[in-house]
């Protein structure tokens, strides 16, 4: 597993201490995860409206052009 640093103000880390109870850590690494996974959905769902938007596309000129 990869390592990150991150930074954080003094005040936001005063609050952490606060709840030694919460595995910081591991509330990031779920955060980034969930952002990741949100992602990669968003990408295929773009991609998905691209092709249909290609296929619209292609079936509106063909109704055009039959109307001719």
């Amino acid at each position: 597993m990869v390592s990150i640093t991150i930074s954080v103000p003094e005040e936001v880390r005063k609050l952490m201490k606060k709840f030694p109870e919460v595995n910081w850590s591991g509330l990031v690494r779920q955060c980034i995860n969930d952002k990741a996974k949100q992602l990669v959905i968003k990408e295929e769902l773009l991609n998905q409206f691209k092709k249909e938007k290609e296929f619209n596309e292609w079936a509106v000129n063909l109704v055009r052009e039959g109307r001719k």
